[in-house]
């Protein structure tokens, strides 16, 4: 029976009604690892011995009539980024190497309370900072399209398994693009949503036992299918445990009913960050797809936003967030080059260090421009179900490990563009808290997958979810990497 690339919850149904056992299941992935692992280095741990023991209790508990809920005995790999009880978790950080927690990040326990069984963790970079994945204790992970080239960052060891049919189910999380960017550089279907709706305590950074969430960054599911993302994101739905007996989360319906009344901006350039060309001809046929089917697609509709101005100010918001997991020295360091800087300086560099030394008064003054921006956004989707936009600028480009990332840059459509204008199309929706699901879109012209980002008004995930339903079966479902389709 067919287990490649086959949806979770599918193979959890197999498994409870014995057309499949979880060993089976189990042994299928692992055998998938030794055969394509070496040459992508997507699993960098992996829990053989307590997976093989749950398995072997998932198919016990099956043949009695027990239900251990939607995943039951489904094996399955976490980004490692997560705390995964028993398990290594590094989290890219070579301080962190032996690091093994003792309880399960939030978002983990509820893969697992399903009936879920992690077997294997999949590669970060360094304290999940950057879009491509590498650090000095497990090396660089490669792209199964090409693996010259990187699969993304933060997420990319868990997109770059899922295309190469290396666990069924993923795990990301994403403050600059993390599950997007790979989503997109692999060819699968990623789903970013709307902040504060998924717990994301358990990760690391900051770590195990912190209590408070950071702003901006979310944790959500990848998959293979949009039925995979639609039932993850239920289970991971829902306030923490404190909150719990106050609060539940209750998503709307999506906001259209049939296709003749889906509405559709699209947005597949500007000038605030050129967009290569074949990504923007990939987007612009998800978009002819959309027309087709009978959808309203408006071309030159736009938020009443200024995304450069969206841009400073997501880029303080979110070194903000990085800032409390820094040194006081750095710190220090960023107050003095601040005080010395000239006002009007927003050059990338600066603009990081303002967001470092951002004091409360000045994050305060950040969030109102912030929270004026989503006002916009808001009315926008007034008049837009959904909006069709990058998720980076680029497809997938080849490794590049110049450690000031400041000094990396990439060539757009024959320009030499900054290396950080992978956070532009990013932060312009992570900044307002929107959720976005990656939808595959297309290839370029030598062979690499390109996503795109379709993206509502926030608590809207339903409604990008019912979208990529609709793109996945009229305009592109996930298709394997060449040599990993058996």
């Amino acid at each position: 029976m067919q287990i490649l690339y086959r949806s979770a919850f599918e193979l959890a149904r197999e498994i409870k009604a014995g057309h499949l056992s979880s060993v089976q299941v189990l042994d299928f992935f692992l055998a998938r690892i030794a055969r394509f692992n070496e040459g992508l280095n997507a699993v960098v741990a992996l829990d053989t011995e307590r997976a093989s023991e749950r398995a072997a209790a998932a198919d016990a508990a099956a043949a009695r009539g027990e239900d251990w809920g939607p995943l039951h005995g489904v094996p399955l790999t976490i980004k490692d980024s997560f705390c995964t009880a028993g398990l290594v978790t590094v989290g890219g950080i070579p301080d962190c190497r032996d690091n093994i927690p003792a309880t399960n990040a939030a978002a983990v326990q509820r893969y697992i309370e399903a009936g879920a069984i992690v077997f294997g963790k999949t590669n970060v970079p360094y304290m999940t900072a950057d879009l491509q994945t590498y650090n000095e204790v497990y090396g660089v992970t490669n792209n199964p399209w090409n693996p010259a080239r990187t699969c993304g960052g933060s997420s990319g060891g868990a997109a770059a398994a899922l295309a190469a049919g290396l666990t069924p189910l993923e795990l990301g999380s994403d403050i600059g693009g993390s599950i997007r960017t790979p989503s997109h550089f692999n060819g699968v279907f990623g789903h970013k949503s709307s902040f504060g709706i998924v717990p994301y305590a358990g990760h690391l950074p900051p770590g195990e036992g912190v209590l408070s969430e950071p702003d901006l960054t979310v944790a959500g599911p990848l998959a293979t299918c949009v039925d995979d993302l639609e039932q993850a994101l239920d289970l991971l739905l829902g306030p923490d445990s404190s909150d719990a007996p106050a609060w539940r989360v209750e998503l709307p319906p999506p906001s259209f009913r049939e296709l003749g009344g889906l509405r559709v901006a699209v947005w597949a350039d500007d000038p605030f960050c050129p967009v290569d060309r074949e990504v923007q001809r990939c987007i612009n046929s998800v978009a002819g797809t959309l027309q087709h089917l009978g959808a309203r697609v408006d071309l030159e509709a736009r938020p009443d936003i200024d995304p450069e101005a969206n841009h400073r100010n997501y880029v303080q918001l979110l070194m903000a967030v990085m800032a409390a997991t820094l040194p006081e020295a750095v710190r220090e360091m960023a107050a003095e080059a601040v005080a010395a800087a000239d006002p009007a300086d927003c050059g990338e560099a600066m603009l990081q260090m303002r967001g470092i030394a951002l004091s409360h008064s000045a994050w305060l003054e950040q969030n109102e421009i912030r929270l004026r921006t989503r006002e916009a956004w808001s009315r926008f989707f007034g008049e837009f179900d959904v909006l069709l936009c990058p998720c980076v600028h680029v497809p997938a480009f080849p490794h590049d490990h110049t450690p000031d990332m400041l000094q990396r840059s990439l060539v757009v459509n024959g320009a030499t563009r900054p290396y950080t204008d992978l956070l532009r199309w990013a932060g312009l929706t992570v900044n307002a808290y929107l959720p976005a699901t990656v939808v595959p879109a297309g290839l370029t012209l030598d062979g690499l997958p390109v996503g795109v980002q379709v993206v509502s008004r926030y608590l809207g995930d339903r409604t990008t979810l019912a979208v990529a339903r609709l793109l996945e079966r009229h305009h592109r479902a996930f298709t394997a990497p060449p040599g990993y389709a058996q």
